[in-house]
């Protein structure tokens, strides 16, 4: 039986619903919305293609879309490419289409495998780079003005989404249904630049922050976390009772707030900075906020200090499985000192952490 999945609309600060239209026959597979902020596309179940105005939505409560298209195949997402004048956008299926909003057929159609493509990205600064992830656990690369994908990564489990640093132009991360996070540059694909670890479950989404500094990854195991790029442990981990799979992250322009959308159909917005204070801050109450951080730089190598840095309160569930999880690898470590120390010199390799996940890398 089909039923009409509804796209929303709200303000934030009211946390009101704008403007709520029938969008698709079945689910909502996929949003994206034009650098200036005025087209929305929509790509659902009924492999239809719907383009609004967004201004409409702030004006009616009730409008019709300004544009449909019907595509051949089935769509599971869509991105629009980034820039002002863009008029191009890309959508993920059985293949990655590259389209134009004046017409009604694809300009080119990508595939490299027969798996189903899950997610599809562009790049906020080389525009014509995107890149996409399928079932078969590879990471695509491609490049709009080819007629064939660049690179292909494959790595051990499979890849849910992926993210393209908005500040550093070669640098994505990948979340991956092993728990971890990878982050790559697109040059090298041989090795990541970082392996991210700390959810217990499979890591379903992951958002970059306008800065490029930090990202926010939503979880199976209910967390989301909060990692520097260049670090392997998140920095903040937000959790509640009532909220369920994580699915989808994002963060707000100034990167002051992170949004997420979970499974229980709610909507939460989070602070990028746990302790950091909302409204206007006095010149007093400033200084001594500035004192207190330059202490904690100054002592965070201090065990007490790093412990109550690090320490974070976790749901009982978490913390019994990345127990069990801490003590397979030491298991697995200990395996492994022990077959080296009684093999020949040399015949058992250490293998580092960031070459142990990544399979193949095809050109």
């Amino acid at each position: 039986e089909h039923w009409y999945q509804r796209r929303l609309r709200g303000n934030v600060t009211t946390q009101e619903s704008i403007c709520s239209v029938p969008a698709h026959s079945g689910f909502v597979r996929g949003m994206g919305i034009n650098q200036a902020g005025d087209l929305l596309l929509s790509v659902g179940d009924d492999q239809i293609i719907r383009m609004w105005n967004v201004h409409q939505m702030l004006t009616s409560p009730t409008i019709d879309p300004s544009t449909t298209v019907t595509s051949k195949t089935l769509l599971t997402g869509v991105d629009y490419q980034w820039g002002s004048s863009a008029d191009t956008f890309v959508t993920c299926g059985s293949s990655v289409g590259i389209w134009n909003i004046n017409r009604n057929e694809p300009l080119k159609n990508f595939t490299w495998g027969v798996d189903t493509i899950t997610s599809v990205v562009f790049n906020k600064v080389e525009t014509y780079m995107l890149a996409s992830t399928a079932q078969d656990r590879n990471i695509v690369l491609y490049d709009c003005r080819e007629n064939n994908p660049l690179r292909k990564v494959i790595l051990s489990q499979k890849t849910n989404q992926v993210a393209f640093n908005p500040m550093e132009a070669f640098n994505f991360t990948a979340a991956c249904d092993d728990n971890n996070l990878y982050s790559f540059d697109m040059r090298k694909l041989s090795s990541p630049l970082n392996v991210h670890m700390g959810h217990a479950m499979a890591v379903l989404c992951v958002g970059y922050s306008p800065t490029g500094r930090e990202f926010v990854s939503g979880s199976y195991d209910k967390t989301i976390r909060i990692f520097e790029t260049n670090k392997g442990r998140s920095k903040e981990i937000y959790h509640t009772k009532r909220m369920q799979r994580v699915f989808c992250t994002h963060y707000s322009a100034d990167s002051k707030f992170v949004m997420t959308g979970s499974d229980e159909t709610n909507i939460r917005l989070w602070k990028s900075l746990a302790w950091g204070k909302l409204g206007p801050v006095g010149a007093r109450e400033k200084s001594a906020l500035d004192y207190n951080k330059k202490l904690i730089q100054r002592y965070e190598h201090h065990p007490q200090i790093k412990r109550i840095k690090r320490h974070r309160n976790l749901p009982k569930m978490v913390k019994s499985i990345s127990k069990e999880h801490t003590n397979i690898r030491s298991a697995k470590k200990k395996k492994e000192d022990n077959k080296r120390k009684h093999s020949k010199p040399g015949s058992v390799p250490r293998v580092a952490e960031r070459a142990k996940h990544v399979v193949k890398e095809d050109s």
